[in-house]
C-alpha cells in the first residue's frame, strides 16, 4: 500500500510513518514545515518528503491519505482530497486496523508521565526477551527510535486524550483497543480542545470501554478522577497503584552518605510482600508511580515483577526528560518537556531532591496550547518555588506569543523571578546570575530557540573571561 500522510513532521505522526515502512508500505509525507532533526529521520527511512500542502500531491496516486491532527478544514490539499471523493483516514485509526490488529496492545494513558512510562514498559518487556514493537512520543534512550515494529505478538503505545483529526473529535486511544490499560493520573489540560476536566474523564471513559472483559486496567488509585471515570462502568480486571495493590516504600536501614543525590532507591510492595527493591537514577515520587504502573502491566504479560524491577536498573530514561544538555563553567544545564504545572513542580522536586541545597535556575517557556491560552497561569509561581530563581520567556509575536502577561503571573516569586520577550536578553541574564555548582532546568515543549546550547556557550565564554 503507499500512503500519502498529511502532517507527517508531527512526533507522532513521524513515528506512524516510520512505522508504516517498516511494515512494508511505501510512504511519502508533507507538512508546512519539514526540517531537521524529523525530516532527516525521515529521510533516512527512504521516505519522500514534500513542503507544504499543494493539491499537485494528489499526483502521487497514493492508495490512502492518511491525516494528521494538525489539518484543518480550509487546507488546499485536504480541500482537493474531499472534493475529488479520494479515500482519507486519521493516523490512530491507520495504526489501529493497520498495525495494532491482532496485538496485545499495552496503552499508556494519563495527563503526565505517559512517554516516560511507555518507555519503561517497551524496556521491561524488551529486557525479558518478548522485542515489543511501540511507539512512543519521545525518544527511549534504551531503543535510541520512537517507534519499531516486530514480529512480536505485544506493542507498547503512548496512547494521548488529544483529539484525532478534524473529522473525528473523539480522543486518539479509543482507536488503539488495548488489552492492557495504564491510567496514570488525570488532570486538567489541552484547553484549547476540552473545556473541563469532565470532558477529558468522558473520553478516558470511552477508553475504559474498549478494554475488553479478560483485560486489565493498571489504574493510580490515589486519583479521584479516575475514580470517578472508574464509577461510569468498568467491565474489566483493575489493579490499582499509589494505593491499592501495588505501592512504594522507603526501604529499611541507612542510606550511604550521597547516595541519595544520585540515585534513588524504593521498595515495591504488591500486597503484602516486597517484590523488590528498585535501584535507579531517576528521581521523584511521580516516577516511582510511573515504575509501578509499569511493573503491574508488566506482570499482566507474564513478566514477574523481580524481574522487571531488576530490568529497571538499566532503563536509561527518555530524550527531554531531565537530560543534562552539558555542563559549562562548571554549571549543568538540563533540558525537560515539562509544560504543565504540576509536571513543571515534580520535575523541579526530582531535581532538588538530586542536587541537594546546591541553586536551581529554572528557565521556562510556556508554549502548549493550555498554556498559550493562559488557563493554568495562576498555577505557575506555586510551580516553581523549589527554584532559587526563575527567568521566564514568552514570544513577543507569531504562533508562539502568550495571550497573558507572564511578569504579572510571576510576580508573587518577587525578585527570584523575570520575565523575557527576548531570548537574547533571557540568555545574558542567566548568564550574568549562574555561577560555579548551579543547575540550570530549561522546561518547554518545544525547541525554546535553542536556548540550551546558547546558554553553554555563555557559561563558557564567561568562564574563559
Amino acid at each position: 500500500m503507499h500512503i500519502h500522510i498529511l502532517g507527517i513532521c508531527g512526533t507522532f505522526m513521524g513515528g506512524l510513518a516510520v512505522l508504516a515502512k517498516q511494515a512494508g508500505h511505501r510512504v511519502t509525507g508533507c507538512d508546512a514545515n519539514v526540517y531537521p532533526p524529523m525530516s532527516t529521520q525521515l529521510e533516512a527511512q527512504g521516505i519522500e518528503l514534500i513542503e507544504g500542502f499543494d493539491p499537485a500531491q494528489l499526483a502521487l496516486g497514493p492508495d490512502l491519505f492518511v491525516i494528521g491532527n494538525v489539518v484543518s478544514r480550509g487546507n488546499p490539499l485536504m480541500e482537493a482530497i474531499l472534493n475529488r471523493n479520494l479515500p482519507y483516514t486519521s493516523g490512530p485509526q491507520w495504526l489501529g486496523e493497520h498495525v495494532l490488529r491482532g496485538k496485545w496492545t499495552l496503552a499508556v494513558a494519563g495527563t503526565h508521565g505517559k512517554t516516560t512510562t511507555t518507555s519503561m514498559l517497551a524496556w521491561i518487556l524488551e529486557d525479558a526477551g518478548y522485542q515489543p514493537g511501540f511507539l512512543v512520543g519521545g525518544v527511549p534512550q534504551n531503543f535510541g527510535v520512537s517507534a519499531r515494529v516486530t514480529e512480536s505478538d505485544f506493542f507498547v503505545i503512548e496512547a494521548d486524550e488529544y483529539d484525532t483529526a478534524f473529522f473525528d473529535k473523539r480522543s486518539k486511544f479509543v482507536h488503539y483497543r488495548p488489552r492492557t490499560a495504564i491510567l496514570n493520573n488525570l488532570e486538567y489540560d489541552h484547553a484549547d480542545i476540552f473545556p473541563d476536566l469532565a470532558a477529558i474523564e468522558t473520553q478516558f471513559h470511552h477508553l475504559v470501554r474498549t478494554v475488553p472483559e479478560q483485560g486489565r486496567l493498571i489504574v493510580n488509585g490515589m486519583e479521584e478522577s479516575l475514580a470517578r471515570v472508574l464509577e461510569r462502568g468498568c467491565w474489566s480486571e483493575t489493579e490499582q497503584f499509589g494505593l491499592g495493590e501495588w505501592r512504594a516504600g522507603e526501604p529499611a536501614g541507612a542510606e550511604p552518605d550521597g547516595a541519595r543525590a544520585q540515585r534513588d532507591r524504593f521498595d515495591v510492595w504488591f500486597g503484602d510482600a516486597v517484590q523488590g527493591r528498585v535501584d535507579w537514577t531517576l528521581q521523584g515520587t511521580h516516577n516511582r508511580m510511573n515504575a509501578l504502573a509499569a511493573i503491574a502491566a508488566a506482570r499482566h504479560v507474564g513478566v514477574p515483577p523481580a524481574q522487571a524491577i531488576d530490568s529497571l536498573a538499566r532503563f536509561a530514561n527518555v530524550k527531554r526528560r531531565m537530560e543534562v544538555r552539558g555542563v559549562a563553567g562548571g554549571i549543568t544545564v538540563y533540558d525537560d518537556f515539562a509544560h504543565h504545572p504540576t509536571a513543571i513542580q515534580t520535575t523541579l522536586e526530582g531535581l532538588r531532591r538530586r542536587v541537594g541545597a546546591a541553586r536551581i535556575l529554572a528557565v521556562l517557556e510556556p508554549r502548549s496550547n493550555t498554556m498559550k491560552l493562559g488557563v493554568m497561569k495562576a498555577q505557575l509561581p506555586a510551580s516553581l518555588e523549589a527554584a532559587d530563581l526563575v527567568f521566564g520567556y514568552g514570544a513577543a509575536s507569531g504562533k508562539d506569543a502568550l495571550g497573558w502577561d507572564l511578569a504579572e503571573s510571576l510576580a508573587p516569586l518577587g525578585e527570584r523571578a523575570a520575565a523575557f520577550s527576548d531570548l537574547a536578553a533571557l540568555v545574558r541574564a542567566v548568564r550574568a546570575a549562574a555561577r560555579p555548582g548551579d543547575h540550570v532546568l530549561v522546561m518547554s515543549n518545544g525547541g525554546f530557540g535553542g536556548v540550551h546550547q546558547k546558554l553553554l556557550d555563555a557559561f563558557a565564554a564567561g568562564a574563559a573571561a
